[in-house]
């Protein structure tokens, strides 16, 4: 959500250490960060300082997990990896290590993903580690839910699921 980023952060872990010459803070055992409607989770958590502003939050463990409501009108983003990096003043988010990220049944899978907040744009690639993959929902699959949504008297929430850069929306017949 817009609002997110002015929203205090929550670091919650087992334990803490704080070195003020790095600018580092870092966090270890079950470390959970929550910022709004984002949350990120990890074994470990380190928070990059500059000028006193958190610029910069590393999640790491055996599968690091991240979450947000995008848009009011979207669906959670969700994903996982090895090592998760979330710039903040990009609202960016990055994902290495069989790296998974999805929003409205729309899946993406590599090494590396790169998903742009604010744009909603996904880049996935495979670093030479195996295949990227895409599973994206037909436009006519959306349309049949709503359907479905309204003729139980649901109002259906419009979505837009992130845009990826390297394949073209499927078409319908």
């Amino acid at each position: 959500m817009p609002e997110d980023s002015q929203q205090p952060i929550h670091i919650h872990s087992d334990s803490a250490e704080l070195d003020q010459n790095k600018n580092l803070a870092i966090y270890h055992g079950s470390v959970k960060m929550e910022q709004g409607t984002m949350t990120v989770t990890g074994d470990t958590m380190t928070v990059v300082l500059q000028d006193q502003l958190v610029v910069r939050i590393i999640a790491e463990g055996d599968r690091a997990h991240y979450q947000q409501q995008v848009k009011p009108d979207e669906s959670m983003v969700f994903a996982d990896a090895k090592k998760i990096v979330y710039f903040t003043q990009e609202e960016r988010v990055e994902l290495t290590g069989n790296a998974y990220l999805t929003q409205d049944k729309n899946e993406f899978t590599g090494e590396l993903i790169k998903y742009d907040v604010n744009e909603g744009k996904v880049d996935a690639s495979a670093n030479g580690q195996g295949k990227v993959q895409m599973v994206l929902q037909p436009a006519a699959l959306k349309k049949q839910q709503q359907g479905e949504q309204q003729k139980q008297g649901q109002t259906p929430a419009p979505s837009t699921p992130p845009s990826p850069q390297t394949v073209p929306e499927p078409k319908t017949p």
